[in-house]
């Protein structure tokens, strides 16, 4: 029985004349995380949402659990979407609910438990994402960026979820911070024996959350590697952006553009 997660072939999205993906494929293997790495508006979020069945590819597979999600039912994909946990670039709480029906927005809707109850397993999730219980009752308004990210990722993980999606986790935080989001991933992965994808250009992110790397450039995953090859690989593109370097041939590609 193969252990592939997610399985993308031959995947496929324009909007207009602009060619985001142009033939991806990728396999994500059970337990595996990856890192989805590239520049801006390279169509790394694209290829989550269509993952999600949240865009419609122009053509291409994408398989969850061996599951179709390419032209699914509305059915088919709520049920995919189950499998998942997300934890969204901008947090995305809900800021008229207070922290604990935040975590519990998705997960109250599969399981019949009391207010109390509900509650206590919001309180035992703080607790995972290293929050006390008094900030249960509190608004997103009333939370750091810190706070509201760790919040978000409580969300994601309350219902211990197979799959988890982490849509660039760290933007907007300080170093520090992001120190410590990444470092709850990481727990939060390895805990649930989850498989995990991560969208993001911070190679700061990457080196902590990820086991595997994949980078998409002009369309297509021109690497693919563990996050140890990441490091010394000799492909120019990924050699700087990796490193961060201000000269190589993404900085020819981003004044073409």
């Amino acid at each position: 029985m193969s252990d592939i997660k997610i399985q993308i072939r031959n995947l496929y999205k324009s909007f207009g004349s602009n060619k985001v993906l142009q033939g991806i494929d990728l396999d994500v293997h059970d337990g595996q995380s990856i890192a989805i790495i590239g520049a801006s508006g390279t169509g790394k979020s694209v290829l989550l949402k269509c993952i999600l069945g949240l865009i419609k590819p122009d053509s291409g597979s994408a398989m969850v659990e061996g599951i179709e999600t390419v032209g699914a039912s509305r059915q088919t994909r709520e049920d995919v979407l189950r499998k998942f946990g997300m934890l969204f670039q901008g947090g995305a709480l809900f800021d008229s609910l207070p922290v604990w029906e935040n975590i519990m927005f998705r997960f109250r809707q599969k399981n019949a438990l009391s207010i109390d109850e509900l509650r206590q397993v919001a309180t035992d999730t703080l607790a995972d994402v290293l929050l006390e219980e008094r900030v249960l009752d509190l608004y997103p308004a009333e939370l750091s960026g810190g706070m509201q990210k760790r919040v978000g990722l409580a969300r994601a993980i309350a219902d211990k979820p197979g799959i988890l999606f982490f849509d660039e986790p760290t933007s907007g935080l300080d170093p520090i911070t992001s120190g410590v989001i990444n470092r709850l991933i990481r727990n939060a992965v390895d805990r649930l024996g989850a498989t995990a994808m991560t969208i993001s250009h911070d190679m700061n992110s990457v080196r902590q959350i990820a086991d595997q790397v994949a980078m998409i450039h002009d369309g297509h995953i021109i690497w693919q590697g563990s996050v140890k090859e990441m490091e010394t690989v000799d492909h120019p593109v990924v050699h700087q952006f990796v490193h961060g370097l201000p000269t190589g041939p993404l900085t020819k590609y981003a004044e073409s553009i």
